[in-house]
């Protein structure tokens, strides 16, 4: 008769609340500055008539939610478990990622459809001010943007809000540009086509930060982290005859998970080809919260479950 053996999470607590108190600290500092110029945009693409000014405001209103929403996630991951939430709220982070990925999406396309309309009919914009605003606005963006990526590490969420100060600190770049063209030229077209332009960046940083947050959602393997060379890895050890029901997933970003269920010789020591397994796991993929079923085969019959074999 085969003697199963059942193993919970051996985890260790170097996941992801060890940079917590870097996140919410950078994050309270960009949401602060982002925040307070902010206003000053929405008054200076007012005052300067400049669709590119505004729809960097309106960036930049999106940045301000979407760090407050990051900053919550903080605070709701960090809350300790429960008999209900056996993982906490650590999930929060990405599904903060998530809706500001959506928002990204949602401030850039309300970008074109209004720079389009101006395109038709284009208003007389103050290139001087909406210069002096864009520089500004960009010195700002780029002190923000330094706190963050200092911070980013492993934290979806971080970089989600990194993501969006980076794109923030294109569009400044981009209605310096315009601003220069409308002074040296005195073509109005810059400002709207300077917004599509601010709106297609403003897009594709939001691609990766939206896949990113569905795949740890899906439970789809951690990237850098191949499930079949890792399962080939468990069953290459002396004493597996096979490895199966192999699953390695994510609770947040940088707490990756296995379980796998393992068979063993008649003869071998389950314990001691577990913490094996263990050690394999932490220290080549850095792996540290794992569930093995290790138990041993019946005979030394060939086995024919569909798995990973030495």
């Amino acid at each position: 008769m085969a003697h199963e053996h059942q193993h919970g999470d051996h985890g260790h607590s170097h996941g992801p609340g060890a940079w917590r108190d870097a996140d919410r600290k950078a994050l309270l500092i960009a949401a602060g500055l982002t925040a307070g110029f902010m206003v000053a945009e929405v008054v200076g693409g007012l005052l300067t008539d400049s669709l590119a000014l505004l729809a960097d405001a309106g960036h930049m209103l999106s940045d301000t939610f979407s760090l407050f929403l990051a900053l919550g996630a903080v605070a709701l991951a960090a809350r300790p478990v429960t008999a209900r939430r056996t993982f906490g709220f650590k999930r929060a982070e990405i599904l903060a990622a998530l809706i500001n990925g959506v928002l990204l999406v949602v401030v850039s396309v309300w970008i074109v459809i209004e720079a389009i309309d101006r395109i038709g009919n284009p208003p007389e914009v103050l290139g001087g001010w909406m210069l002096v605003v864009a520089v500004a606005g960009l010195a700002v963006n780029l002190i923000a943007a330094w706190v963050l990526s200092r911070s980013a590490g492993e934290s979806l969420n971080v970089k989600a809000a990194l993501r969006h100060v980076l794109a923030d600190v294109a569009g400044s770049v981009g209605v310096i540009l315009a601003a220069l063209i409308i002074l040296t030229t005195g073509w109005e077209l810059a400002d709207p086509i300077v917004s599509i332009v601010i709106s297609v960046l403003i897009a594709a940083s939001a691609w990766s930060i939206l896949r990113d947050s569905v795949d740890v959602l899906l439970e789809a393997a951690p990237p850098g982290l191949d499930t079949e060379e890792i399962g080939y890895s468990m069953a290459a050890l002396p004493g597996v005859d096979q490895v199966h029901d192999l699953h390695i997933w994510q609770i947040t970003s940088g707490m990756p998970m296995l379980s796998a269920h393992v068979l063993v010789g008649p003869d071998s020591d389950c314990h001691a080809i577990r913490g094996d397994l263990e050690l394999l796991l932490r220290d080549e993929y850095e792996i540290d919260h794992t569930t093995l079923q290790v138990e041993h085969s019946a005979s030394q019959e060939p086995i024919t479950i569909e798995g990973f074999n030495p």
